[in-house]
């Protein structure tokens, strides 16, 4: 085989791995979701070398996903660690054997503290397997290594098994994209849902025309504005919205009579408005669903405080 026929291989066998897992996923999994749902402190996740690995970066998926958890090296718990424990906590043990020493001298240690155990092995016999409250079986049929020594397909089903148990919490848990966001303040996504109205809007310069104002002198206004449209006032109220497509349009009626007419005859009485509040997210729904691109930021009173448009929102 050529070196690429090799990494092409290595794709189909750890492929077919996780293909494997899903007859092994049974009511342990629906246990450990349980316990880990129904927790109250934190989930600790522990593992040596390659499942260390593994783990740590499960505890980083369930943290960003709700669940508060933690990756600990059984080996710091000797050196005082296991102060951070607590009853309301779960422990997930991984260990490809499930025979690895360091954790299972871990393991009294939780059972005393009567802290509820999740194994996640490739041995459903193993020690670990034995002394936990349920246990996640991730065995494969051979690494994807050539050799079948460097783990490779194991450590790839203990990564999706963690991804599973963590798409099962968020799904338990109902978990949305505003609660995602949250935890990633600093990706698009987050911005999007983060940012409101008052972080993007204009407040300067903005297109004031009255209802009583001819035509001719609001539509200066507007071209002086560079937002395509001119916000009627009535009383330091919004009362009303003029936009460039209502003005073309008046044009092509009226024509000659065009600069006769009022900012009250062509204007749209009940812009779309939002609060200081709202975020970039439910503007853009509100653009798309209304077809627009400009809404109004006002406060309880109706007073303009601000104007957002289609390209405030691109962040």
């Amino acid at each position: 085989m050529t070196t690429r026929e090799y990494a092409i291989q290595c794709i189909k066998d750890e492929a077919e791995a996780l293909l494997d897992l899903i007859p092994k996923m049974d009511e342990n999994l629906d246990r450990a979701v349980e316990l880990i749902y129904r927790c109250h402190g934190k989930v600790i996740i522990t593992g040596v070398g390659k499942s260390g690995h593994i783990g740590a970066k499960i505890a980083a998926t369930l943290s960003s996903t709700g669940t508060p958890s933690f990756f600990i090296n059984p080996l710091d718990v000797f050196h005082g660690d296991l102060g951070v424990m607590t009853r309301d906590d779960v422990v997930l043990a991984i260990s490809n054997s499930g025979q690895t020493d360091e954790l299972l001298r871990f393991i009294p240690m939780v059972l005393h503290a009567e802290i509820p155990i999740i194994g996640m092995s490739g041995n459903p016999q193993s020690l670990l397997a034995k002394y936990s409250t349920c246990h996640l079986n991730v065995s494969v049929k051979k690494e994807a290594c050539p050799l079948n020594l460097a783990p490779t397909s194991s450590t790839t089903a203990m990564l999706a098994m963690g991804d599973a148990l963590a798409v099962a919490l968020m799904e338990k848990r109902n978990f949305q994209p505003k609660d995602f966001a949250q935890f990633h303040p600093g990706g698009e996504l987050g911005k999007r849902l983060l940012t409101t109205a008052q972080d993007v809007m204009r407040t300067e310069d903005l297109p004031i025309i009255s209802p009583e104002m001819h035509l001719g002198e609001a539509i200066i206004l507007v071209s002086k504005g560079k937002l395509g449209l001119g916000v009627a006032m009535k009383d330091n109220r919004v009362c009303g919205l003029i936009t460039d497509g209502d003005i073309r349009r008046a044009m092509e009626k009226w024509q000659a009579k065009f600069f006769d007419r009022t900012v009250d005859d062509i204007m749209t009485t009940n812009p779309k408005t939002v609060s200081l509040q709202t975020k970039i997210s439910e503007i853009q729904g509100i653009m798309n669903r209304y077809k627009i691109h400009t809404v109004l930021v006002v406060d309880r009173e109706d007073h303009l405080l601000g104007v957002v448009d289609h390209y405030s929102c691109m962040i």
